[in-house]
């Protein structure tokens, strides 16, 4: 739809607002205790970036040697903290025991099993400084290349750590990727070597990990070693000179290896995130910067204090693992909680068994998930004492208002503030999110920008958008998290980021801001949908679907249409209803009744899963393939399960 000015926006159908103030106990006690606050801190760093970053920088991080220039920004390539030398690895691990945290719980382990353990910073620090000699052992140095598949244990972090103590950039990729993926990200970043475990466990059951890298790696020649943590005892071949134990090389290792001053802007991390079509996308983080807002993030967001439980419930294969179980709150001396394995694995109560287990008090999960614990029912949630929660997160994709309530009424006892974050792999950590104690919450709204943050919703003619008109996301001034590059590929990093917007930095999300100054995601800019000359987004059919009480899931997507442009065509996941046609119909006149005849789907077709992405992000671009009539194409390496496919085609009207 066009306004007045001629900007073509999105229309918004979806109307919510209850409001949900910070609790004035919460308040009293926060890192930031009001709105005014908040603001003032927001424009303070609006005003002048460079100087808040600059004695941000100095005091939150240590510095082997300080730095001369807070921002080099020559578009689109950002240097921070230019000259300086420093090492996130120091930063988690000597930094805190130098403040007096050397005997506090780092990582509370619980393994699927059900086996535990507590490792304390100074005893991680002891792990990761083995590790690194383990790994300059075998001729890994600064800058090398690593790649680590692992299950979800301790060792995965140390491993990260261990990289990080000595330069080397490790590639973490998640431990359900095939052969070929592997294989894939191995030779785009040209490893040296690979750590990965004998097997991990998930719902009850061996996923042989080293099997599948010895298969990769018969397509990777660059990798030269594989370092194997048994974790299952299953028996595995071997390479001889190439395969190394984990427990030979740590036996073998010096507890003391000074973590080496590295270049603020030295790689830290490349993670492999998918592209729309072709090969995945290497986003490269270098040191200072992404550290640095990993930990300011963390701290405002989650409203840390010292005597805290915190646990992220990512796996580190994901950028949320990276900045919000690893970095972040370990550079800000968090005790971690870390689980191996499966949400319903024995029962579906084992998330609220270890919440109240571990007494964890900072929550942060997917909205996929939440999904997931409303189609169990309550019956798993009520089993378990929950009081010790004060925070609840939400990450991964937007969350529909209904999942929202749930969470609130269900999981925090409708004491809890959530913190509903947008942010992406390429961001490196948060960048939209209530702040607990400061800003009211709406549900399905990520509500406003953090400090340091400026956003812009633009329209397709380049203008600026008003208030409740929908547009491209984009951010208008470089942030220390920033990805700095796409490894090995300047241009489609240009291309991808920033040729459509000049000057801002395209997030690759629609957007909206309400008249309060909420911001609300509208689902990816490829997702809009265009009705009869109006353009409407996913997000708010689906949630609208959600909303009625027989469906547990729901994604919207686009076909070619005659006389429409595009017709509106959902796939429905019911929670226990059987798919009827009587259903199909009352469920479009739900959607009609909720936002209008304008966003009434053409199609329901009822399915017992989505494909997703193993970090629960649905493939909408597959679902549009597969309402179209056509084969799904592109990258589908991060696809949970690709017998999904094969049952929606199947699934005509």
């Amino acid at each position: 739809m066009a306004d007045a000015k001629g900007i073509r926006s999105i229309d918004t159908v979806m109307h919510e607002e209850r409001l949900f103030p910070p609790p004035a106990e919460f308040s009293a006690k926060a890192r930031i205790k009001s709105l005014e606050e908040y603001e003032a801190l927001w424009n303070q760093v609006a005003a002048d970036p460079v100087a808040y970053w600059e004695k941000t920088g100095r005091d939150e991080l240590h510095w082997f040697e300080p730095f001369t220039q807070t921002l080099d920004w020559q578009e689109p390539f950002a240097k921070w903290f230019v000259g300086g030398k420093t090492n996130a690895s120091y930063n988690c691990l000597d930094k805190q025991i130098a403040e007096g945290r050397g005997d506090k719980p780092a990582i509370l382990f619980e393994g699927e099993p059900g086996d535990t353990r507590t490792i304390t910073y100074t005893e991680l620090y002891k792990l990761v400084c083995k590790f690194a000699n383990a790994l300059k052992s075998l001729g890994v140095e600064q800058g090398d290349r690593v790649s680590i598949y692992m299950p979800m244990t301790p060792e995965l972090v140390v491993a990260m750590l261990g990289c990080a103590r000595i330069g080397a950039v490790h590639s973490v990729i998640f431990g359900g990727f095939s052969a070929e993926a592997i294989a894939d990200r191995n030779n785009d970043a040209g490893a040296v070597a690979i750590i990965t475990a004998d097997a991990g466990w998930r719902r009850g059951k061996a996923l042989p990990l080293k099997a599948t890298v010895d298969e990769a790696l018969k397509k990777s020649p660059t990798v030269k070693h594989c370092i194997v943590l048994q974790r299952v005892n299953e028996a595995v071949e071997w390479t001889e000179g190439r395969d190394h134990w984990w427990r030979h090389l740590m036996a073998d290792a010096s507890e003391d290896c000074p973590a080496t001053p590295l270049d603020s802007e030295a790689p830290l991390f490349i993670l492999y995130t998918s592209g729309s079509t072709g090969k995945p996308k290497g986003i490269l983080h270098t040191t200072a910067g992404y550290n640095l807002w990993a930990k300011k993030t963390f701290e405002w967001v989650f409203d840390h204090r010292d005597d805290d439980v915190y646990w992220c419930t990512a796996d580190c294969g994901w950028i949320t693992g990276h900045s919000y179980v690893t970095y972040g709150p370990l550079s800000a001396g968090a005790t971690c909680v870390i689980y191996e394995g499966a949400p319903d694995y024995p029962e579906k109560d084992r998330f609220w068994e270890i919440v109240e287990k571990y007494k964890v008090s900072l929550f942060y999960t997917a909205p996929t998930a939440i999904r997931a614990f409303i189609k169990w029912g309550d019956e798993h949630v009520e089993k378990h004492d929950l009081s010790s929660l004060r925070v609840l997160g939400t990450v991964g994709e937007g969350i529909n208002p209904q999942a929202w309530m749930w969470y609130h009424e269900t999981i925090g006892g409708e004491r809890c503030p959530i913190v509903d974050t947008w942010w992406q792999t390429e961001t490196g950590g948060i960048m939209m999110s209530p702040l607990p104690g400061a800003i009211a919450t709406k549900p399905g709204s990520c509500t406003k920008p953090l400090p340091g943050v400026i956003p812009k919703i633009i329209g397709e003619d380049g203008e600026e958008c008003g208030p409740d008109q929908g547009g491209m996301f984009t951010i208008a001034h470089p942030w220390p998290g920033m990805l700095r590059g796409i490894w090995g590929d300047e241009e489609r990093y240009k291309d991808v980021y920033w040729s459509k917007v000049p000057g801002k930095y395209l997030a690759g999300d629609n957007s909206r801001c309400d008249r309060d100054g909420y911001y609300w995601i509208m689902g990816r800019i490829d997702d809009v949908l265009n009705v009869s000359g109006h353009r409407l987004s996913t997000i708010e059919i689906e949630s609208a679907l959600v909303s009625h009480p027989a469906v547990a899931e729901a994604a919207a997507v686009g076909r070619p249409h005659e006389l429409k442009g595009e017709a509106v065509a959902v796939f429905v996941m019911l929670k226990s209803a059987a798919p009827t046609e009587a259903l199909r119909q009352e469920l479009k006149q739900h959607v009609r009744k909720e936002i209008g005849a304008l966003a009434q789907p053409d199609d329901i077709r009822f399915t017992n899963s989505l494909p997703k992405t193993r970090s629960g992000k649905i493939m909408r671009r597959l679902l549009r393939d597969i309402a179209a009539g056509k084969e799904a194409v592109g990258d589908t390496s991060t696809l949970e399960d690709y017998s999904v496919l094969a049952s929606l085609r199947q699934d005509e009207e």
